[in-house]
């Protein structure tokens, strides 16, 4: 068993909650790194109203005590605060309040969930599959960064394009589509260093590293394409183009490329783990797209919600908590240790053992 979390909580309910499992006891935590990570998803250019209301900040309900982990479920809180102007319309009881939403937005969870859970409220699938779920992902994995660090793991990311531009550009055609009332997506980078040769494992398609890598970035809200490495240019070459070739120099192996992205038959290879992913635009458009009403069915333009022109930087947030995540993951299936100090060690031992018997 290695690290999990589940999640709980809409978006515009009382607050988000989450339970994070299997980081070792001993892993010195602070909720100001934690506040720091939720500050991160909040903030880039293009983001919406909603950021000027919340101001999200960590509660620690279980597993942890005087800063350290004690190898039990901790739970994670996030207050909405927002939810003083939506209580009557979310509230768990009494009888519904308001008008219900009911004309789907395309490209969002709103017809399909609808109909799935046979909810005449769609209201009631867009309170879940809104993004607002992503700020537990983010307290989470700000833990699991935390203990990666104890083990040398060191997880970045950046954007490296919008609309299908970069640079300064970037900033202009995001403004262009908010002139527009559209939005615009991009690409964002995450790169994982630190990591040794060895985890995941070519024996199952469950165990591979990158495939769990390639799920939990594509469980991002809007998230419709990922990359490890230069998987799409190199399906354009030739094979002595693409593989990274294997030196050695004084007893240590290296390669001097890394178009793999740092994976090979499903597992780590020693190089940096390189993840980026296509985010689409949003579907919530301030001049909405044509939809049906799923009460009248009649052709009808779709709902409007509070939303941003351009997420992509929340996105690239996410994306390195997915990563964090993942990777604890990896490392604690692998390395074990119901303390963190039995973590290292066996960690250690192994980086020792590759060292000398490989020259990794």
């Amino acid at each position: 068993m290695g690290v999990r979390f589940v999640s709980g909580g809409e978006s515009h309910g009382p607050r988000l909650v989450c339970i994070l499992e299997g980081l070792p006891a001993g892993v010195k935590v602070s909720s100001e790194f934690v506040n720091a990570e939720l500050k991160r998803r909040q903030g880039g250019y293009g983001r919406g109203g909603r950021m000027k209301i919340e101001s999200d900040r960590v509660e620690f309900l279980s597993g942890i005590r005087f800063g350290e982990t004690i190898g039990s479920p901790i739970t994670l809180s996030v207050e909405n605060r927002d939810w003083k102007n939506w209580t009557e319309r979310m509230s768990a009881e009494g009888l519904p309040f308001g008008e219900k939403v009911t004309n789907a937005r395309p490209g969002h969870a709103d017809l399909t969930g609808a109909a799935k859970f046979a909810r005449a409220d769609v209201r009631d699938i867009l309170e879940r599959s809104s993004a607002r779920e992503t700020t537990m992902r983010v307290a989470a994995g700000a833990l699991c960064k935390i203990f990666l660090k104890a083990c040398g793991v060191k997880i970045s990311g950046e954007v490296l394009s919008v609309g299908g531009v970069s640079g300064e550009k970037i900033f202009s055609r995001i403004d262009e589509a908010k002139t527009l009332g559209d939005t615009v997506g991009g690409v964002f980078e995450v790169k994982v260093s630190g990591v040794p040769a060895g985890l995941g494992s070519h024996i199952q398609w469950d165990k591979k590293l990158d495939a769990k890598f390639a799920a939990a970035f594509m469980s991002i809200q809007a998230i419709k394409a990922v990359e490890l490495g230069d998987g799409f240019s190199n399906a354009t070459k030739l094979g002595s183009e693409v593989h990274d070739e294997i030196f050695i120099r004084d007893g240590k192996i290296f390669r001097e490329t890394n178009r793999a992205g740092g994976f090979e038959g499903g597992m780590s290879n020693g190089e940096d783990l390189i993840i980026r992913a296509a985010m689409k635009p949003i579907p919530t458009l301030m001049k909405p797209l044509r939809t049906v009403d799923i009460a009248t069915k009649n052709p009808t333009t779709a709902s409007k919600e509070r939303s941003d022109t351009c997420a992509i930087w929340a996105a690239e947030v996410v994306g390195e908590a997915m990563a964090a995540l993942v990777t604890a993951d990896a490392f604690v299936e692998k390395f074990g240790g119901d303390a963190l100090c039995d973590t290292l060690t066996n960690l250690e031992n192994y980086r020792a053992r590759l060292a000398r018997e490989f020259g990794l």
